[in-house]
């Protein structure tokens, strides 16, 4: 195997160890509730076939659920992300240039187009999340303050999580 894809598994690991250790015990106000691992999926390479993309997605939200003890809600949002991923990765990353990226972060892209990328797959994944746990629409007022706290706080621990795990002038 090649030195990304150790670092993919590196990764992955890592990110999927603070999740299930630390902040899936994490509640603030009852309104934030960071999801680092949906980190591993927006820093995957933009070059991934879809298919792969959205089954890796899938994988990691249900390995959350299944850790967890959730009811599939990771699983769903994940492949959401993937989904919008897919959609929208390269009008925000590379503003429409067909250039593949190893590992989106804020030192491989413009900083305000990767924190701008990150901040509305996350908002789309906690708006899917906060809503499919509520099985509708009711308190969509909660589901909208939880969404943009969570974004916000989740955006902050993963821009210094790669602020503290990244190298500056990583390429890959």
């Amino acid at each position: 195997m090649n030195k990304q894809i150790w670092r993919i598994i590196g990764r992955f690991v890592l990110l999927m160890a603070l999740q299930l250790l630390v902040f899936n015990y994490v509640y603030l106000g009852g309104y934030v509730m960071p999801m680092l691992y949906v980190l591993f999926i927006l820093m995957l390479p933009t070059g991934m076939k879809r298919i792969s993309l959205l089954l890796i997605a899938f994988g990691t939200g249900l390995l959350v659920d299944v850790m967890g003890n959730m009811l599939g809600f990771h699983a769903l949002a994940c492949t959401v992300v993937a989904m919008l991923r897919i959609l929208f990765a390269d009008r925000i990353l590379t503003r429409g240039e067909p250039v593949t990226i190893a590992t989106p972060s804020v030192y491989s892209v413009t900083p305000q187009y990767f924190v701008t990328y990150m901040m509305l797959l996350l908002g789309a994944f906690y708006l899917v999340f906060y809503t499919a746990e509520l099985f509708g629409f009711r308190g969509f007022g909660g589901v909208l303050l939880a969404t943009v706290c969570s974004t916000l706080v989740t955006t902050l621990l993963a821009v210094i999580y790669q602020v503290i795990f990244l190298k500056r002038k990583e390429e890959s």
